[in-house]
């Protein structure tokens, strides 16, 4: 029996009078109760949809779990709401409470209560029963999903030789599966399974996993044919495609707009001189990766104030090509853009693309090279053979090979790309380790020619330099005071709101010019001078195709990364003798004049010379719109990175008694170096063709570069692959004590004073430059096409 005391009596009283309240608050609990389970259910059922992946499976399977746990927890305390009120029922039976209240607390009003207790208990009951009913379908879930994704939480890492980096990977999963979101894009929960489901599915780090639902997929259609390539008539829709928004686009339309005419003419004869040649379109992206936002675009501002222009007339005349040419291009300027174009997962770029690369041929620029690197993930590696890099300087072997310039002091902000050194295109055909790309200048009709000629004012000289620091060469006043007494300066200096201070007084500046006008300037004067900065430009092909005389200064010592802060973090060790050395070497006098400022005499007889002498407007054919049309045509038809070419196979032994197959190479009449040999097999995708090849030995202070071109000819790094052997030496008379295979951007080369000989180890570092006063270097050297140095002969 239960005795209860005054205090209990009023306990009880205060909550038989608080019911109301108590009772929809009870109500809204058996109504949230009821919504959960239906959401419960409804998400239960919505994972067996036939569209869902196995991740989507997993995740709702896991939500009805946790659903199963609340529902247990909700019974649990409508059970003891249901105890709590039994005993307050109890204590009311065991006291004459009411009878002396009735007055005041009629008897129904708790006729309720005892109801609200058997709806509380009821509503206990059904949601045990619901709590039952759920977890019999998780089981039976659990069940049916186990044959393809239940043993998730039970993979084990396989240990296949095959495959020897999938334990480090999936390691590395663990801990860091997190850091990108594009892991989760591609279905990775955290689960051991699903590390390996990514690594062996959408990496290639891990085997295939045995009990994955993988059914064969159907064999795939023959590939159709190619579509053709077909000369384009219209640079109209190029200029719709390069888009609109900044200066240096605005740039570029207008000089392909300026050239249409020539480039039309130059497309119709390159189509003559193929002859209905068979050319498969290319499926093409060009990403200029300078004028995006990331890398800060700071050539768009300076397009209106005289900043450098040559990497936008570069870019304009590679857009005009290509299209002329015939391919489809698409054309980006943000990495939002390039980003949709390659397929990039959502995430900081670890993952790879989301479906093949749509692409046979990326043109990008080192901003743009880093920008794929960063967004591509592993996929980067797999594709990079498609990527052609425009660099304006060029990029050396030494520089190219990661480990290579890590070990040697190579290094630099802009190389270690571990490309094929061809695939780095530059602006002048600075080394042949890189492909030439170039650019065209303005050709002269025969009318335009004569009315120049006719028109020169002997005694006017216009100075290379749009930008005032230019003008801030030590040394000016004394070499432009010696040029002020026989002709007439002109300069084309920015400036804003006064004359640069930088410019003297007797110099007529014009300020910045219209492109067209600058060229009417030109046509006028008889010198165009340089200062020494900026290095390599168009300008100075430009003047001389104008009929200008191009002066320039000698360095002495040559300018390079060891001795100037231009060239510094450059990826090359090339010397610059002079600013334009393509200039110097390839033109030469009566063109070009290279002379020591500082020697006073020897200037003003240049002086006095160039305005005695009558030249012509010269243009190299290479710079024609024709001759780069001809050399991106030769690159896109036979430069092939992704496909690795077998060596080639020696002649057939005369005799059977040989105990070693003859070489490749035979030696040449005169016994001075080896050429390719007529018996030898050739494989016709083999590109330059290999009966072009002569092994010439340098002098131990040339490079392969110096060597080939005192011969006549130009280095074909293609061909360092035909003579890194020890019978190459042997050939040559060369006496080879020992031979030794290392990684050196100098070998094949020959130690003469100790009779030691060395081979290359690294193809990746087969160079054309670079030389060692220790070594004489193994070069190989191919001959060439009048004004086409990019191409042999029997190249196009």
């Amino acid at each position: 029996m239960i005795t209860v005391n005054a205090d209990g009596k009023i306990m009880v009283r205060r909550c038989l009078v608080t019911l109301r309240p108590f009772r929809i608050f009870v109500l809204g609990i058996g109504f949230f109760t009821l919504c959960f389970l239906m959401t419960s259910l409804g998400g239960q059922f919505s994972a067996k949809r036939l569209g869902d992946s196995p991740f989507t499976i997993r995740t709702e399977v896991m939500g009805a779990l946790e659903s199963r746990g609340v529902l247990r927890r909700m019974s649990d305390m409508l059970e003891m709401l249901m105890k709590r009120m039994d005993i307050l029922a109890r204590l009311e039976n065991s006291t004459d409470f009411h009878k002396g209240d009735e007055a005041r607390f009629p008897m129904d009003r708790f006729q309720p209560a005892a109801g609200l207790m058997e709806r509380i208990q009821a509503i206990a009951q059904n949601v045990s029963d619901i709590a039952i009913k759920v977890d019999q379908i998780l089981r039976n879930s659990l069940l049916n999903a186990k044959g393809a994704e239940g043993r998730r939480d039970q993979c084990e890492v396989p240990r296949d030789p095959k495959y020897p980096d999938c334990a480090g990977k999936v390691e590395w999963m663990r801990a860091r599966w997190t850091s990108d979101p594009c892991y989760a894009f591609f279905g990775v929960d955290g689960t051991e399974c699903s590390f390996l489901i990514y690594l062996s599915e959408v990496e290639w780090f891990c085997p295939p996993l045995p009990w994955r639902n993988r059914t064969a997929a159907p064999p795939s259609p023959p590939p159709q044919p190619r579509e053709q390539a077909a000369f384009r008539s219209d640079l109209a829709p190029l200029l719709e495609l390069i888009g609109t928004g900044k200066e240096s686009l605005s740039f570029m339309k207008k000089r392909i707009r300026h050239l249409a005419q020539q480039w039309l003419r130059a497309a119709r004869r390159l189509e003559q001189k193929l002859k209905g040649r068979q050319r498969d379109q290319k499926q093409i992206l060009i990403h200029i990766g300078f004028l995006t936002e990331e890398s800060g675009d700071v050539f768009s501002p300076r397009v209106l104030k005289g900043g450098p222009l040559g990497e936008m007339v570069q870019w304009a005349d590679i857009l005009a090509a290509l299209f002329l040419l015939g391919h489809s291009l698409r054309v980006t300027v943000s990495l939002k853009e390039l980003q949709s174009h390659l397929g990039v997962p959502p995430g900081r770029g670890n993952c790879p693309l989301t479906s093949p690369l749509p692409f046979d041929l990326i043109y990008t620029d080192y901003h743009g090279l880093q920008q794929m690197k960063q967004h591509m993930g592993l996929s980067f590696k797999k594709y990079r053979c498609r990527v052609r890099v425009i660099d304006t300087f060029g990029t050396e072997p030494a520089y190219n090979h990661e480990e290579y310039a890590t070990l040697r002091g190579y290094r630099t902000n802009w190389g270690y790309w571990n490309l094929q050194p061809t695939q780095f295109m530059t602006m002048f055909p600075h080394t042949p380790d890189n492909s030439f790309m170039g650019f065209v200048s303005e050709e002269l009709n025969k009318t335009e020619r004569q009315f120049i000629k006719s028109n020169k004012v002997s005694s006017m000289a216009v100075v290379y330099g749009k930008e005032a620091s230019i003008w801030k060469v030590q040394g000016k006043e004394k070499f432009l005071a010696i040029l002020n007494k026989y002709m007439e300066i002109h300069g084309t200096v920015y400036y804003e709101t006064q004359r640069p201070p930088e410019v003297p007084a007797f110099v007529k500046n014009h300020g910045l010019l219209p492109q067209h006008e600058f060229q009417q300037l030109l046509r006028k004067a008889k010198l165009f001078i340089g200062f020494g900065f900026p290095y390599e430009g168009p300008a100075p092909l430009e003047a001389i195709a104008n009929g200008c005389v191009f002066l320039q200064a000698r360095f002495n010592p040559p300018h390079s990364s060891l001795n100037h802060e231009f060239f510094r973090g450059k990826p090359t060790s090339r010397e610059v003798s002079s600013q334009h050395p393509y200039a110097e070497d390839f033109i030469g006098k009566p063109h070009v004049w290279t002379v020591d400022y500082n020697n006073s005499e020897e200037f003003e007889a240049a002086i006095k010379t160039i305005v005695r002498t009558q030249v012509d407007p010269y243009l190299p054919y290479e710079y024609t719109c024709e001759g780069m049309l001809e050399r991106i045509h030769a690159y896109i038809q036979h430069q092939d990175f992704c496909t690795t070419l077998s060596p080639p196979l020696p002649p057939k032994a005369k005799s059977p008694a040989m105990q070693s197959p003859p070489s490749v190479l035979v030696l040449s009449p005169n016994a001075t170096h080896l050429t390719w040999s007529p018996s030898a097999s050739r494989d016709p995708r083999a590109w330059p063709p290999v009966d072009s090849l002569q092994v010439w030995v340098s002098e131990a202070w040339h490079s392969c570069t110096e060597t080939c071109r005192r011969h006549g000819l130009v280095c074909e790094p293609t061909f360092f692959r035909f003579l890194n052997k020890k019978d190459v030496f042997l050939q040559l008379s060369i006496t080879c004590d020992s031979t030794e295979y290392e990684m050196n951007h100098l070998y094949p080369a020959v130690a003469e004073n100790v009779h030691e000989c060395y081979l290359q180890k690294e193809p990746l570092l087969f160079s054309c430059a670079g030389y060692n006063t220790k070594y004489r270097r193994l070069c190989p050297c191919r001959d060439f096409r009048k004004g086409q140095v990019a191409l042999c002969r029997d190249c196009l």
